[in-house]
């Protein structure tokens, strides 16, 4: 569906939607304008998709605070645009899932090495790409190695990361370097259903499918060199690994068990709402609080999960290189989350206020000073991690106090043109596959269905998008990696 509403430029890198249009038929209730983040180059492409429209209904959510907004990277989503960012107040407004997602907390875990591009070649590469591979299970249906015991998962779902490195999977400081030091801490098991813990007691310590990555990347170019150091990369040419996934089907089933609920709810309070996808339901109703609830044990199972992931890739880099992964220096970076709903206070018509903050396909970007962020990177700023898909860079940065503008958030990737059947029918795994090769990049999938579906060029511009948040000032470009292989879910 081609969006054909307005969208006023407002300034640079700044198109609105404003509050005061009705629709074609006029039936919109907005209650504020939305806001989306792109370049001129990038409106036309954006037009051409439903998103706009999502991110105008969501101006409608009861409670809503400040404006509807949407990241460079916005496509069309589950409720939210993909890319979306929306506040409601955290006495009157509401709480939506669609304005999470249905994988709660797929996010991203950038780890550090000393070793250099010349360290390793591409021999090299090939082996610990493979080793990984053998090491995390992928894949569509993707099961793991460890098999948990019903006590063992609800421990996770409520402990999160500090499950993981209690039992042997990484190192104690790890937890310092997570978003949340990978726990939400109000999360509670009763709110999940049996079929969920079914789904996902096999699959902690899996990559699973579709974007998700593990990927050994080198750094190209470093923009920020004072940045740079404070977050461990020293030099052009540092060895990175990237991890990227989420909460599985454990995820996916909390957000479909709840969505359930939350549609009697709309019903229940009289919520009028322009998309049924929008589903939600005040903050202090019992169903707003059992997801909100259930939604930080899926957000514990994705840090668990990542954390696991950390600990094999380490191990995988022991057993190629023969080296300690102590001895490499394979500390944590940064771990964010793209899909999650948080109670954060904000900065609101220069007033501290309380809000729940959605981020669907969003990143949160808090500047220096803020508490929530590591010491040893509080004068900087939160590091930002932006991947790329497969066969393009991906990009560190930090956060930004002009990030209130956005509520702490910037974009999470590069955003989808083009959908995945789409994708299947124009391309072939395999030539995929061998046009990575030719640049340079080795990849291991766990099906070439997935590497079709994950061209590169089924993606927009990941540099182009990282531009629009540096110029626009909500996270700044601290260094740019490029993939040397990959292990594709």
């Amino acid at each position: 569906m081609v969006w054909n509403g307005p969208l006023n430029k407002i300034g640079d890198f700044r198109f609105e939607i404003p509050s005061n249009y009705n629709g074609e038929k006029n039936t919109l209730r907005m209650k504020t304008s939305a806001v989306i983040y792109a370049s001129d180059h990038m409106i036309d492409s954006i037009r051409k998709d439903s998103a706009p429209e999502q991110a105008a209904n969501v101006t409608m959510l009861p409670g809503i605070v400040g404006k509807s907004l949407a990241m460079p990277d916005i496509h069309w989503g589950y409720g939210f645009p993909i890319g979306g960012v929306a506040a409601t107040d955290a006495e009157e407004g509401v709480i939506s899932p669609g304005g999470v997602g249905f994988d709660i907390n797929c996010g991203c875990r950038l780890v550090r090495t000393n070793l250099h591009g010349s360290d390793l070649d591409a021999k090299k590469i090939k082996s610990l790409v493979d080793e990984m591979f053998r090491n995390v299970p992928s894949g569509l249906g993707s099961k793991a190695k460890v098999r948990l015991s019903r006590k063992e998962l609800d421990d996770v779902l409520q402990l999160g990361a500090r499950w993981g490195v209690d039992n042997g999977y990484g190192w104690r400081e790890d937890i310092e370097f997570l978003e949340e030091n990978g726990c939400l801490e109000y999360a509670d098991n009763t709110k999940v259903s049996e079929r969920a813990k079914q789904r996902g007691a096999p699959q902690l310590g899996s990559l699973g499918a579709g974007n998700h990555f593990l990927e050994i990347q080198k750094v190209a170019k470093i923009y920020d060199s004072g940045g740079a150091k404070t977050f461990g990369v020293k030099d052009e040419g540092q060895i990175m690994i990237m991890i990227h996934t989420g909460s599985r089907g454990f995820g996916h089933q909390v957000c479909s068990d709840h969505l359930q609920v939350l549609e009697q709810a709309v019903r229940k309070y009289n919520i009028w709402l322009p998309d049924r996808q929008l589903a939600c339901a005040p903050v202090h109703s019992k169903e707003a609080r059992d997801y909100f609830k259930a939604m930080a044990c899926a957000a514990n199972f994705a840090w668990c999960n990542r954390q696991m992931i950390v600990h094999w890739v380490r191990e995988s880099f022991e057993k190629i290189l023969q080296e300690k992964a102590e001895d490499l220096d394979m500390g944590i970076v940064y771990d964010v989350c793209h899909n999650i709903a948080k109670k954060e206070e904000h900065i609101v018509n220069g007033e501290k206020r309380n809000v729940y903050v959605h981020r669907k396909g969003a990143t949160r970007s808090f500047g220096p000073e803020k508490s929530e962020i590591p010491l040893k990177y509080r004068d900087v700023g939160q590091p930002v991690l932006i991947p790329g898909d497969m066969g393009t860079e991906s990009y560190l940065l930090r956060g930004t106090k002009g990030a209130e503008e956005t509520f702490g958030s910037t974009c999470h990737g590069a955003g989808r043109v083009m959908s995945r059947h789409s994708a299947v029918k124009r391309w072939r795994g395999e030539a995929v596959m061998n046009a990575l090769k030719e640049k340079g990049i080795y990849s291991h999938p766990a099906s070439w269905k997935v590497m079709a579906e994950e061209a590169p060029d089924a993606y927009k511009d990941v540099s182009e998008v990282v531009n629009v948040t540096h110029g626009v000032g909500i996270s700044l470009k601290i260094a740019r990696l490029l993939p040397l292989g990959v292990v594709k879910g």
